[in-house]
């Protein structure tokens, strides 16, 4: 079906039908849609099924206790660890007792996993794993393996309806609740401004991160917090927004997005050098935000660091890895691997409960949009394939039990038009602006100043014509500017030390009070 299948004739508004709208074509949304299977549901992808989106690129694999000597309670301690305190703890204990559940379910799919010659899974080592539970395929290619097999699962479910090229630009709001999104369709003739509105009471935002709001990331270029600026939009909290999880060995060579160069890599032998071949830290899989301060120092001091891989690859257990430094002109058997810390996983996002339900009537989040409380201020390794598996079923269950049909609303299309676009130098200034001031290490004066430059843009250019990407950045700056202490991911070089643990939440009118309470209702903010 397309979308005119949907929406209704001429682009008006359906009634609403009961089916929920996902919002992400990414593993989380798509396997919510295949948990409500037989329910009807619709996907909106901005691009094809498996295009622009991190669960593709993700490498390393997904966490879970499923070895003996291991366990979910184990897990689940790790898990806590990292999180330096922000974790929600029964939230850890439900994800990592579900986990090799979740896994079976992949299995059932027709995911690939590597196995021993016995036929077990085959295990790999991450940084502040305290055991060897990573499940991958591929070697390096878990996520792109995963995805495979999710996605010949959709097609193949009749209930599904995927919407390829079709992008949310608003949610409608009506007395407090979703009631619809409103949608541009790019490509095949339709024109990029060109918006409908499919009516429905059940909105799952499964958008994916924030990474390209910096200049230097791993995440694909649709990675701008687009999910984050729909629910602020609709009125919805978000929560820590600031940590943003640096990953420290993205491959340097000048690509955008930069290629991930696994830790599952370190967890295999290979250790960071500087220029001389010194070892840079005494353990290589500490967790991530310790290894990225590091990394990031070295530079800061002008000098370059290394990942030196050669024995670790010589086994030819990361072809990914291999493949994406033989294009760049390098030999990782033979020679170091330039790399530095890159934008790559949002801990905060969508303030969630533990069915995936917003603040928002109607609306769920879930995946990297979401911040369920698993990851903290610091996200365990191969934990975000992971909370998308179990937490795709937890909302997709709820959904199932959410009667659409309570509040029909008017039926008819508010005038909701899209945000604006930043043009290619827009871009590449926020780019640049967000990385230079809301970087690894941040402090209060840059943050003021990045928060004073994005409100400026937006009472510039007036809330409704401000393009998501900016609103985003402007929520991850405040919410950086009111984290006065360093905690995990968020260093804050005038706040040293870590204050009492607390959750640092944002709304849309807490932030940009006045200009919110000016904006025309029609605007479902």
């Amino acid at each position: 079906m397309d979308l005119a299948g949907v929406v209704g004739r001429r682009g008006s508004a359906s009634r609403p039908d009961g089916r929920p709208v996902i919002i992400g074509g990414g593993l989380a949304g798509l396997l919510t849609a295949l948990h409500l299977a037989p329910l009807r549901c619709v996907v909106l992808t901005t691009g094809r099924l498996a295009e622009d989106t991190s669960s593709d690129l993700a490498q390393g694999g997904i966490a879970a206790a499923v070895r003996a000597g291991d366990s979910p309670l184990l897990h689940a301690l790790d898990t806590l660890e990292a999180g330096a305190g922000l974790c929600e703890p029964g939230i850890v204990e439900r994800i990592t007792a579900a986990a090799p559940d979740a896994i079976e379910h992949l299995v059932s799919l027709g995911a690939r996993f590597d196995r021993t010659p016995d036929g077990a899974l085959a295990l790999g080592l991450e940084g502040a794993h305290s055991r060897h539970r990573i499940v991958h395929a591929g070697g390096d290619a878990t996520g792109h393996e995963i995805l495979r097999a999710v996605i010949a699962a959709v097609r193949a479910t009749p209930s599904i309806t995927v919407l390829e090229r079709t992008r949310a630009v608003r949610l409608v709001v009506e007395d407090g609740r979703v009631a619809g999104v409103v949608v541009a369709t790019t490509g095949r003739g339709h024109s990029p401004q060109a918006t409908h509105t499919i009516r429905t009471e059940a909105v799952v935002l499964a958008t994916g991160g924030v990474g390209s709001l910096f200049r230097h990331t791993t995440n694909p270029t649709g990675s701008r917090g687009q999910g984050v600026a729909l629910a602020a939009r609709a009125g919805g909290q978000l929560r820590d927004l600031e940590m943003v999880q640096f990953h420290p060995t993205a491959l340097h060579v000048g690509l955008d997005p930069m290629p991930l160069v696994s830790e599952a890599v370190r967890g295999a032998g290979a250790h960071l050098v500087d220029a001389a071949g010194q070892r840079l830290l005494d353990d290589d899989l500490s967790p991530r935000d310790v290894v990225s301060r590091a990394v990031f120092a070295e530079i800061l001091r002008g000098g370059r660091v290394f990942l030196d891989a050669r024995q670790a690859l010589r086994a030819g257990h990361f072809p990914t890895v291999v493949a994406a430094c033989a294009a760049a002109g390098i030999d990782p058997v033979h020679h170091p691997i330039p790399i530095q810390p890159a934008a790559h996983y949002l801990m905060g996002g969508v303030t969630v409960d533990g069915q995936g339900r917003s603040t928002v009537p109607g609306l769920w989040a879930v995946g990297e949009v979401a911040s369920t409380g698993l990851h903290g201020a610091n996200r365990l390794a191969s934990n975000s394939l992971l909370e998308a598996a179990v937490c795709s079923r937890w909302v997709a269950e709820d959904l199932a039990d959410h009667d659409g049909r309570r509040h029909t609303g008017s039926g008819r299309a508010p005038d909701l038009p899209p945000p604006g676009t930043l043009s290619d130098q827009g871009l590449k200034d926020l780019r640049s602006l967000m990385s230079a001031n809301v970087g690894v290490v941040r402090d209060g004066p840059t943050l003021t100043h990045a928060v004073d430059r994005l409100t400026a843009t937006v009472e510039r250019t007036g809330l409704e014509a401000t393009d998501d990407a900016t609103l985003a950045a402007l929520l991850i700056a405040t919410s950086a500017l009111r984290r006065e202490e360093s905690r995990g991911a968020h260093t804050r070089a005038d706040f040293p030390e870590a204050a009492e643990p607390r959750h640092v939440t944002l709304t849309l009118q807490d932030v940009l009070g006045d200009l919110v309470a000016t904006e025309p209702r029609r605007s479902a903010s």
